[in-house]
């Protein structure tokens, strides 16, 4: 079948078109408010909203919300987010932050590595440069996304550092420049491997120019520093001369680097209890692998609850974050909008359908601050999220999900291995299935 044997918009089918929106005396009411206020104030639904609560049976306080402003670093925030909660516990503070800029520094840069050495790798295989898997490594390359063990990656390689140490610029809050010029240089490299010169000479210089545009945008990270600081009991402290990777292993005690990744894939060629992994997805050339463990969503909701109520701690998840959200409020419910009743359509895809036919990913990473568990004990009802977008909205920037759309749109959530069952463990020493490169379950959050 040929574009010549499809059927062209008529006039005669605009006009039934335009006849049936007519018809229907809804549609005008809707289109009058909708021109007017927008789609989600005119599809807000009043009722679920001013059900949803902000009371939560468990409740972790993490203070002061933090701010990504313009940038994709949300899994870089969020796992720090988690991290400061040990450190604060363990330096004697409630006022304390990571620098954020500090840890994008060296993802990029080690992911400019990563990259340079896959693509040299597969020009030495023979991949033609329109294949499907170059084309999508170099539309996907240099954006500000990650996951929660490529974030562990580089803090157990590169340590971190107190925000003030190493503040943000204008390009950590804004990446969009930056990442452009990165973004170029990559391309043209591999331009140049394909051309045939000499790979190891165009890494090499593929590498020291990354590290000038990081330099320039970001500034000069310390390699050690002088740290001291006042407990909220009055307390002075010095330590003395510290490198970032001494001060993460001081004051992060937490055994974050030996939490795993759950998730939540629900396509049913990809069995529960099965290790998955994306093909050419990491930053850090050594590090841990990119692998989740693929399991039922209520586990993962066990899991959290669990790690909040037993230990604690924040917990560290990644969602698609735009579906029936209020973002002013602070708010994500399944039936948040009536988009449907609006417009008259049926939007019924499951979440399985969804993934399968590109509706739904992982896009946004936060930590979960908090649940509401109902009287017997295990069954969740709502969560608190601690976001990464400034205290302006939500609830001073913490947002509230309902349970149920935690079941539709949580994709991942990272857990001590240790909580994990025995066959959960066992599965965890096989060898993953490999998905390719664009699978949905390698979006990045």
């Amino acid at each position: 079948m040929t574009t010549t044997d499809f059927t062209p918009l008529s006039d005669a089918r605009l006009a039934e078109l335009r006849e049936g929106f007519d018809s229907r005396e809804a549609n005008r009411i809707a289109m009058n408010a909708v021109t007017d206020a927008g789609i989600d104030k005119v599809a807000r639904n009043f009722d679920r909203a001013r059900l949803l609560q902000r009371r939560f049976s468990v409740t972790v306080d993490n203070g002061k919300v933090t701010s990504q402003a313009r940038s994709g670093r949300c899994w870089l925030f969020s796992s720090l987010n988690v991290a400061r909660f040990v450190a604060k516990k363990n330096l004697g503070i409630k006022d304390f932050e990571f620098s954020q800029s500090y840890a994008m520094y060296f993802d990029k840069l080690e992911r400019v590595n990563y990259f340079m050495q896959d693509v040299a790798a597969l020009v030495a295989a023979g991949e033609p440069s329109d294949s499907r898997l170059v084309q999508h490594l170099l539309h996907d390359v240099m954006g500000d996304g990650g996951q929660w063990t490529m974030a562990l990656n580089v803090y157990v390689k590169h340590g971190a550092v107190p925000k003030d140490l190493f503040p943000e610029t204008a390009s950590s809050q804004n990446t969009g420049q930056m990442n452009t010029n990165l973004r170029a240089l990559l391309r043209g490299a591999v331009c140049k491997l394909y051309a045939g010169e000499d790979a190891q000479s165009v890494i090499d210089d593929t590498l020291a120019a990354a590290h000038r545009i990081l330099t320039i945008h970001l500034g000069t990270p310390p390699t050690s520093f002088d740290w001291e600081w006042t407990d909220d009991d009055g307390e002075f402290h010095r330590v003395g001369e510290i490198t970032p990777v001494e001060f993460w292993h001081k004051y992060v005690d937490a055994g974050l680097e030996d939490y795993v990744c759950l998730v939540d894939d629900p396509r049913a060629e990809h069995p529960k209890g099965e290790k998955i992994a994306i093909e050419h997805l990491g930053n850090v050339v050594g590090g841990a692998p990119t692998e989740y463990l693929n399991v039922p969503v209520e586990f993962m909701k066990d899991c959290a609850r669990r790690i909040m109520s037993e230990q604690g701690i924040p917990v560290w998840f990644g969602a698609d974050c735009h579906p029936m959200m209020d973002r002013e409020n602070g708010a994500w419910a399944t039936d948040l909008f009536e988009y449907g009743r609006v417009y008259d359509v049926d939007y019924a895809m499951d979440k399985e359908e969804r993934v399968r036919f590109a509706d739904s990913a992982m896009n946004h990473a936060m930590a979960f601050v908090g649940v509401d568990v109902a009287d017997d004990g295990t069954t969740t009802r709502r969560w608190r999220v601690e976001n990464s977008w400034g205290d302006k909205i939500a609830d001073k920037g913490y947002f509230t999900m309902s349970d149920d759309w935690f079941s539709e749109y949580v994709y991942e959530v990272a857990v001590p291995k240790s909580m994990l069952p025995k066959e959960y463990q066992e599965a965890l020493t096989k060898p993953a299935l490999m998905l390719p490169a664009w699978d949905p379950m390698g979006a990045l959050a």
